[in-house]
């Protein structure tokens, strides 16, 4: 309903109920990819998808998402945790806050092989599909907001299934615990989608998205405590 991927508000919760948290950013990744795989498949059948402009994104964040979700090995927990609890904070405060105006206005594909890579491998590292991230941050470069949307919905799912497999190769996952999750999400997002276009006002829905998020960047912060 709020318009987020899944895994943002998954993984801490998942974690927070007893998984392991490198397990939850797995099975967070897989959920979001599965919800947003459909509207990826009809923009590509409505002809929406500026090739041009999503193809350097795509490219750069189907290579460093895997980077990423294969770097967070080696890098300690409590700092992922750290860093993901900052892009909750990021994510509530662009749905809570955020506007859609730019504040530049950038030109030319080496930008996008730029944000690509870097907005790819933070989603690897922090096992989420980076939409929460590359979305306001497109805008905010002065990318239309119809054509970053359209982009995000496109690449997200590659983004997220290349860092899952990565996750998949070197920690032990329960499928059947993933499928559960996975067709709990599809449906999730189907009721949450229809209701938000039958019945409920979008810009109430974020805020109270955006409220769930905070405390759920709070809990985070306070196991920093």
């Amino acid at each position: 309903m709020g318009g987020a991927g899944s895994g943002v508000a998954l993984i801490p919760i998942l974690n927070f109920i007893g998984l392991d948290f490198t397990v939850a950013k797995a099975f967070g990744l897989f959920a979001g990819a599965s919800t947003t795989i459909t509207s990826s498949i009809m923009n590509i059948k409505r002809k929406v998808l500026d090739i041009g402009f999503v193809w350097p994104i795509a490219l750069m964040m189907l290579i460093f998402a895997p980077l990423g979700a294969y770097s967070s090995r080696y890098i300690g927990e409590d700092l992922v945790k750290f860093l993901f609890m900052l892009m909750l904070f990021y994510s509530a405060t662009m749905m809570m806050f955020g506007k859609k105006k730019s504040l530049t206005h950038i030109e030319g594909r080496s930008i996008l092989f730029l944000i690509g890579g870097i907005v790819g491998y933070i989603a690897g590292l922090l096992g989420v599909g980076g939409g929460n991230i590359l979305i306001p941050l497109l805008i905010l470069l002065g990318f239309e907001p119809k054509k970053v949307a359209i982009t995000v919905s496109f690449v997200v799912p590659f983004s997220a299934l290349g860092s899952f497999f990565t996750y998949a190769s070197y920690v032990a996952l329960d499928w059947h615990l993933l499928l559960i999750i996975a067709i709990a999400a599809i449906s999730g997002g189907y009721i949450g989608n229809y209701l938000m276009y039958f019945k409920l006002d979008q810009k109430q829905i974020k805020k109270l998205m955006a409220i769930i998020l905070y405390l759920l960047a709070l809990k985070l912060l306070y196991h920093f405590l």
